[in-house]
């Protein structure tokens, strides 16, 4: 059996930017070349600057995806900040572990689904832009919740926290679509948080303060 036999690829793409940023940087080349044209070459360079960073922040890469059984896998890249078990919260009205991951601007912002399941709900909470490093982030900031039902019926939700600066949450998805581990399913820009609210039996295999890529690192095992 092959060492990484537990692994798949993600869906591979021929441009590994997310769609979101496409018009962004469409626009900002234009003006990069148009500028340029006129012989405006400070100014070019400075948009040729911005235009290089659109890229990197809408940056996708392809992951490759776990495939062990019971495995659940960040919905983000950057540093888990909370892992504890939640007695109750405005999207979780049952006793479940919470596991925590702060993206900051310069993390791949692209969010991927923690395992298959279908999707039952998504709700979206208006609120404030507290940074999204701070606990009360997830209860007090603008956020959207999608509940999925998995494996021997249990409920998983993930919710897209919006942040100091992210202020714009985009959810790809919709309720009855069927998802897999590790698909792609929304974006936050510029600096956030995601929240996972998994079965309190379910065994976490990271801590806070480690750093987690999306549809990759595992946060926990299904019991």
């Amino acid at each position: 059996m092959s060492l990484f036999s537990h692994l798949r690829p993600g869906n591979k793409r021929a441009f590994p930017v997310a769609s979101e940023g496409l018009p962004l940087i469409v626009s900002s080349a234009f003006v990069t070349v148009y500028l340029a044209a006129l012989g405006l070459s400070m100014v070019a360079l400075f948009f040729g600057a911005v235009t290089c960073f659109i890229v990197f922040f809408f940056r996708d890469p392809d992951r490759v995806i776990p495939t062990e059984d019971g495995a659940v896998v960040s919905p983000a890249d950057g540093k888990v900040v909370e892992v504890r078990v939640v007695s109750e919260s405005d999207v979780a009205r049952e006793k479940m572990l919470k596991v925590s991951v702060f993206m900051s601007v310069f993390n791949v912002h692209v969010n991927r689904i923690p395992t298959d399941g279908t999707v039952v709900d998504i709700s979206y909470y208006p609120g404030r832009f507290f940074s999204a490093n701070l606990d009360k982030a997830s209860k007090d900031n603008e956020r959207n919740a999608v509940s999925l039902d998995i494996e021997n019926g249990r409920r998983l939700v993930v919710v897209q926290v919006a942040g100091l600066i992210a202020r714009r949450i985009v959810c790809r998805i919709h309720k009855g679509d069927h998802l897999r581990r590790g698909q792609r399913f929304g974006i936050i820009c510029f600096g956030s948080r995601l929240d996972v609210y998994l079965p309190s039996d379910t065994k976490p295999a990271v801590s806070v303060g480690d750093k987690v890529l999306a549809g990759t690192s595992i946060l926990g095992h299904l019991t």
